[in-house]
């Protein structure tokens, strides 16, 4: 194992880069940071982002066939190998301007850096219907990858009608009883191919044009309410997964940063944000596009943007 590339001395500790989030942009910076040999760290919650939400991941250059949990071993693999060792359980807090310098503050410690990458991703967007609080984890999940076995033989719900829902609905057919889909709108959004799979499936039904209303149960989910054509129904399945979108993780640069109207953080095309010196990418970024090939891409730029930006400090 390679010397770790965030050591730092007993005097110091300022940083050339803090990058905040482990997903596939934060991981690429990473990987670049060390190839680079800059002084930096990798501080994440938890590590993965999406990988373990992702069921096949079919799209990404140079990988045919790959399931997502296979993926983040390879990319932590990756890491190990180029020195970088994730400072995980670590929440990011607040972030402040230091004269040229930022403060970072998370949940343990603060950390002092010349430069900010911010790649904490998105979340599961909730319905915030009657039930739903009370039924979390007794029924109603939003990562099939990760409950959908719990609910192997049932009959469930998948809420939403994008790229989420049906890869939610492909990762349950060799699981579920019965699918039926619950989707807002009178058509899918999501890839031709994920309803080329799922559409015709002898265990799916769906009902489009259909709100979601109440979840129903008495110590688990027993079903759910919803309106369709201003007529209320009711929908009797043992579980619910909720894909109905995502909510950037952005709370923390709240004031801070510039946000869009959607919270996501307003970068230029060199994922440059509203304060010099911080960068952006991934999910929580302005792109609006939920890819790994994105999400990558857009690591790699801003690290190299960022080394370029402390290159001219330093002149």
């Amino acid at each position: 194992m390679r010397k770790s590339l965030r050591s730092s001395s007993k005097k110091d500790a300022k940083y050339d880069a803090i990058i905040i989030g482990s997903g596939i942009a934060g991981c690429t910076a990473a990987i670049y940071a060390a190839r680079k040999r800059m002084r930096f760290l990798l501080v994440s919650e938890n590590f993965g982002g999406q990988f373990l939400e992702a069921g096949e991941i079919l799209n990404y250059p140079g990988i045919k066939e790959m399931k997502g949990f296979k993926f983040s071993s390879l990319m932590e693999e990756q890491l190990k190998f180029n020195g970088v060792k994730p400072v995980l359980g670590v929440k990011v807090e607040k972030i402040e301007k230091r004269g040229k310098d930022f403060s970072v503050k998370t949940s343990t410690k603060n950390y002092f850096t010349r430069s900010v990458i911010i790649t904490t991703g998105a979340r599961a967007r909730e319905l915030n219907v009657h039930g739903e609080v009370q039924f979390k984890n007794k029924g109603v999940h939003y990562c099939a990858i990760c409950d959908g076995p719990l609910l192997a033989g049932k009959e469930v719900a998948v809420i939403g009608g994008g790229d989420s829902a049906l890869e939610a609905v492909d990762f349950l057919l060799n699981l579920a009883k019965k699918i039926t889909i619950v989707n807002l709108t009178s058509s899918f959004t999501a890839h031709e191919y994920l309803q080329e799979r799922i559409q015709k499936h002898h265990k799916v039904k769906v009902i489009h044009n259909a709100e979601t209303k109440e979840v129903l149960g008495d110590k688990f989910v027993t079903g759910l309410r919803y309106k369709q054509k201003n007529k209320e129904k009711i929908l009797k399945v043992q579980g619910i997964f909720v894909e109905i979108g995502r909510i950037p993780n952005t709370e923390f640069v709240k004031g801070f940063l510039t946000l869009d109207e959607h919270k996501h953080i307003l970068i230029d095309c060199d994922t440059r944000t509203s304060i010099d010196g911080i960068f952006a990418a991934g999910d929580c970024s302005s792109v609006h596009e939920y890819q790994f090939t994105i999400a990558a891409g857009q690591g790699c730029t801003a690290l190299l943007k960022a080394a370029r930006y402390l290159a001219k400090k330093r002149e």
